[in-house]
């Protein structure tokens, strides 16, 4: 009797606990995260980037620049790196200068490294990005070169300092809200204080990423949100309002990493603005947003990645010629004549002005979580798209491995602008052609049906 007796406890624990142990299995504890993270900080005073109105170099800085960096791998071996940066934007230079290092010392490729810049406006300028504005000598562009190879050493290095420090993990998602977002091309900045009724599109969302080691530590805390980081346009080094969240969040989450991707606010603008105090106010109520998410109950992400990337060729409306040039170079001023002045150069040396654009799209599925990363300064319209194709919950980034020109959607191409006649300042050789919204989100599509959608 005492014989069946045991027989009969031992099946009831392999019946209940069997099943339990497996189901921890996949609990969302087999994933590992390392986050490493190092100041980039320029050591000597450099150009800001961002705008053509300033005359000289920073004299000082308000906080520390920071690269900081996620490296994610399931229990399958899939691996990806998230690279969060304090700076205007990776030109495709210095961005295929580091995925083609990380390609070869860590065996990333393209679809497994996602490089983000916050975009702020008082960050150090990196080579071919935007270089037709700035009032630049010699020695500055010296400097500049010097540091743009310094960072590309520095993003590698912290990418394998991130997975070496790679431990057992549980990983997060949620999204919170905040607004202090506006929409630039439907709100005028001169009568803000006056306006009773802003106007959109908008997309107020804060997507978050937490990563716990098994301890119930938070180890890093990936934040968004959708709006251009010029605040300040001053002389200092800082990371403008992403950079006050960041510290903000550090400060509450002692030992923890926070790491801030710029979302699609190519036409979004903090307002109003032009105060340190500003910045500091908006990173602070960022920080509240996402600490309100971390607070409450978040999705436990299951082990599971899966990364696609691909690059589409983006066209252009027929460039000026050789003629149109040489009567632009007698008629325009300031940057515009400097870019009509190189496109001649290169036409009279017989180089054949760009018609396309290797244009670059991302997917990642951490888990159940969609994740779209998308190249250039990219207006909310394609947030909104792709939520609304993808499912709410969808992280979505901007300003993400090259930033070649603004990306404005179907209706903004047709009533023109600011963000349709980027292509001066980024050296481009004109606009972009209609049709460009319909076949980035038609390849975002496309990427997203290799995941197959679920991974359990």
């Amino acid at each position: 009797m005492r014989k069946r007796n045991i027989l009969f406890t031992l099946a009831f624990f392999i019946l209940v606990s069997v099943p339990a142990l497996l189901a921890g299995q996949n609990s969302g504890t087999d994933w590992k995260a390392g986050v490493a993270r190092a100041k980039i900080t320029p050591g000597q005073n450099m150009w800001l980037a961002g705008y053509a109105s300033r005359t000289h170099p920073a004299d000082g800085k308000l906080h520390d620049l920071w690269a900081k960096a996620l490296f994610l791998e399931d229990s399958a071996g899939n691996a990806g790196l998230l690279v969060t940066t304090d700076l205007l934007c990776f030109s495709k230079k210095v961005s295929d200068d580091i995925r083609e290092r990380l390609q070869k010392e860590m065996g990333l490729t393209k679809a497994q490294v996602i490089l983000n810049s916050s975009h702020t406006h008082t960050g150090p300028v990196l080579v071919e990005a935007l270089t037709n504005i700035y009032p630049i000598d010699a020695n500055e562009e010296e400097k500049i070169k010097e540091y743009s190879g310094w960072l590309v050493g520095q993003v590698v290095k912290l990418a394998k300092e991130a997975r070496s420090s790679a431990e057992m993990s549980k990983i997060y998602t949620g999204n919170g809200v905040v607004r202090f977002q506006v929409n630039r091309r439907n709100n005028k900045e001169s009568e803000i204080k006056e306006l009773t009724e802003l106007k959109g599109p908008n997309d107020f969302a804060v997507p978050v990423l937490k990563v716990e080691n098994k301890k119930g530590k938070t180890t890093a805390i990936v934040f968004g949100y959708a709006c251009h980081p010029t605040v300040l346009s001053g002389y200092q080094w800082s990371g403008d309002y992403p950079g006050f969240a960041q510290l903000e969040l550090e400060q509450r989450y002692k030992g923890a990493t926070a790491m801030f991707f710029q979302g699609a606010g190519a036409d979004q603008n903090p307002l109003p603005r032009r105060s340190v105090a500003l910045a500091r106010q908006y990173g602070q109520e960022l920080a509240a947003a996402v600490e309100r998410v971390l607070r409450e109950k978040m999705k436990n992400q299951k082990a599971g990645l899966f990364t696609d990337y691909s690059e589409i060729d983006l066209e252009m409306n027929t460039p000026p010629s050789k003629e149109e040039l040489v009567n632009l170079v007698s008629q325009l001023e300031g940057y515009k004549k400097t870019w009509a002045e190189k496109m001649l150069a290169r036409v009279q040396e017989g180089i054949p002005l760009k018609t396309s654009y290797p244009y670059p799209v991302q997917f990642w599925q951490v888990g159940d979580q969609r994740i779209v990363s998308l190249g250039g300064e990219l207006l909310v319209n394609y947030s909104i798209q792709i939520k609304r194709l993808l499912g709410n919950e969808t992280f979505v980034m901007g300003y993400s491995n090259d930033v070649m020109a603004y990306i404005p959607g179907e209706k903004v191409l047709k009533e023109g602008g600011y963000e349709v006649n980027s292509f001066y300042e980024y050296d481009l050789p004109s606009t972009w052609k209609s049709g460009i919204e319909e076949a980035i989100i038609e390849e975002v599509i496309e990427l997203e049906k290799h995941s197959g959608k679920e991974f359990f």
